[in-house]
């Protein structure tokens, strides 16, 4: 007697990727608190700097418009943390394990974690950038260079957040997956994000100078104020592309390999 199984076939398109999104993003609204802090935090940082320590750094009291494209990468960068902690949740729970046997792509979970962090990151840039207005930020780029410093931040998010996720796939916890990320977010610490390289030990100058955060951040300064970033602008788009690249590559080998494993 022969007996035959039914092979569900794949989900076609990218109904997977909309599958796990939607999931994320709902994870997300359930999740009061990241969102809050998410939004919070930035607004906090931001009048932090301006009001305590822009008056010895920038007497004129015009270091608001100095810092504010470092304060969205710098909370880009927390923002994108979260994401860790979540796919590191998933595969402790075991719950890709479920998702491969259904007929979809469980990688996809990843593209569901970055979408809602992009989500949510842009979400809390454009409260900085308002509540940067009403404190005194005065940006004079074009509306052509308010989309390409938009579309900057989005590339460096999603570069952030994507290697940020293959964090989390490598931990064996999400606490684990915590500390592994914690070391990325000083890097705008040690750069042009808060006080000009200029103004730093020359050991220190080099460092600076050649690490992604600082091209990115002269870049969408000199487009919010419109100012010539063909220095940095190619540098830029060099540093989130070789992120992005290297984070999707090494997110789906680790995938493969711990999914493998269960």
């Amino acid at each position: 007697m022969s007996t035959s199984v039914a092979i569900r076939p794949r989900l076609s398109g990218l109904t997977a990727e909309r599958v796990f999104v939607r999931r994320s993003l709902l994870h997300s609204l359930r999740d009061g608190e990241s969102v809050l802090m998410a939004i919070l935090l930035p607004v906090m940082l931001m009048l932090l700097f301006t009001f305590v320590f822009g008056g010895a750094l920038e007497p004129g009291g015009g270091y608001v418009d100095y810092v504010v494209p470092g304060i969205i990468l710098t909370c880009a960068g927390f923002g994108a943390s979260s994401t860790a902690l979540y796919v590191a949740g998933d595969m402790k729970t075991g719950i890709i394990d479920r998702f491969r046997t259904m007929p979809l792509r469980a990688g996809a979970v990843l593209t569901g974690h970055v979408v809602a962090s992009l989500v949510r990151n842009l979400l809390a840039t454009g409260v900085v950038i308002g509540v940067a207005v009403a404190v005194g930020f005065r940006p004079t780029g074009g509306l052509g260079d308010w989309i390409a410093a938009i579309a900057v931040i989005s590339l460096w998010i999603l570069a952030v957040t994507y290697l940020f996720a293959a964090i989390g796939l490598a931990a064996r916890s999400p606490e684990g997956a915590n500390g592994y990320g914690f070391v990325l977010l000083f890097l705008p610490y040690l750069s042009s994000a808060f006080v000009p390289v200029s103004t730093m030990p020359v050991w220190l100058q080099w460092l600076a100078e050649h690490q992604p955060i600082t091209p990115i951040i002269e870049t969408i300064r000199g487009l919010l104020f419109g100012s010539d970033v063909s220095a940095t602008a190619g540098w830029a788009v060099a540093w989130c592309v070789g992120i992005l690249a290297g984070a999707l590559v090494w997110g789906a080998w680790l995938f493969r390999r711990r999914s493998a494993r269960r």
